[in-house]
């Protein structure tokens, strides 16, 4: 396996892994400025009031979207499967 080839693949490993994550860390950082807003409005400084919603939300999206999730990953594992004699 050449240089080149590696540093591909971990290319492709490293967005796949960002485009799984990103709907998930988008939606937290979302409900946290929401949370943290709310917070300084009302002047109520609880710790577990920005968590336990950031908690729920993501892992709402990430049950939602769990199967477009499995379907990336086992459509570029198949890929790298399907790939490895040509790269040896």
């Amino acid at each position: 396996m050449s240089t080149d080839t590696a540093v591909d693949l971990v290319r492709q490993a490293t967005t796949l892994g960002l485009l799984l994550a990103a709907p998930a860390l988008v939606m937290s950082l979302a409900i946290g400025l929401v949370v943290s807003l709310l917070q300084a409005v009302t002047q109520i400084h609880e710790q577990t009031l920005s968590f336990v919603p950031r908690l729920i939300v993501v892992a709402v999206v990430v049950l939602l979207l769990l199967p477009w999730s499995i379907s990336r990953l086992v459509d570029y594992t198949t890929t790298l499967y399907r790939e490895i004699p040509s790269n040896f």
